[in-house]
């Protein structure tokens, strides 16, 4: 009887264990929840890589220094430092850093490219531009006020000439038409004694007489 009564506990723990296999699988009781999530690679930004440091989620500069633009971190870093730059963006607000970086990498270039003036040799260039282009601007203003008084002039001179043709064949046909009694025409018939011929055989007393 003990013998059997072995037989039968050791019968069923192996139908127990082979009826649940699947207990021991590890891949069978991981839900698809609870699997863990593939690690998400971030590129740290120009700054972190050029100072060769972490970049953090808040950092300051990622923003404005991307890692596709390395060389624009460069060169501010070269004239301004990493640090100054760090704690001048930190005391403005964010509406203006954007334009802080603009300007600081502007500056930061000129003063690559001509180190004893830098910035300012740059906007006394362009001033001088400005004042060069409203000399030219006066005086092409000038020149055109020249042209518009001399137009004037051009078509004052043409009115008076047509004015003048216009005229003189009114006074023609005036003269043309005025009556036979009018003086000019009195004049033209009244006979002169000069035009009236002499009769040669007229005495000359009588000739006398009629002067």
């Amino acid at each position: 009887m003990g013998c059997t009564a072995n037989n039968t506990t050791v019968a069923n723990t192996c139908t127990h264990t082979s009826s649940s296999p699947g207990s021991l699988s590890p891949s069978r009781s991981l839900s698809p929840l609870t699997r863990p999530a593939s690690p998400v690679i971030v590129s740290p930004c120009a700054a972190c890589k050029i100072l060769r440091r972490r970049c953090v989620d808040k950092c300051v500069l990622a923003p404005y220094f991307p890692p596709t633009e390395p060389a624009k971190f460069t060169i501010a870093h070269r004239v301004f430092g990493a640090s100054n730059i760090i704690k001048f963006l930190q005391d403005l607000p964010e509406s203006q850093r954007a334009d802080a970086v603009a300007s600081i990498v502007y500056e930061a270039s000129a003063r690559v490219r001509d180190p004893v003036y830098g910035c300012a040799g740059a906007i006394c260039q362009l001033q001088k531009q400005v004042s060069d282009l409203q000399a030219q601007l006066a005086k092409a203003q000038a020149e055109l006020v020249n042209m518009r008084c001399h137009q004037e002039d051009l078509v004052a001179m043409l009115c008076m000439e047509m004015a003048a043709k216009t005229s003189q064949p009114q006074i023609f046909q005036h003269l043309a038409d005025a009556p036979l009694n009018s003086p000019g025409r009195i004049h033209q018939n009244t006979p002169s004694f000069l035009d009236e011929p002499t009769n040669p055989s007229m005495p000359w007393e009588q000739m006398m007489l009629w002067t």
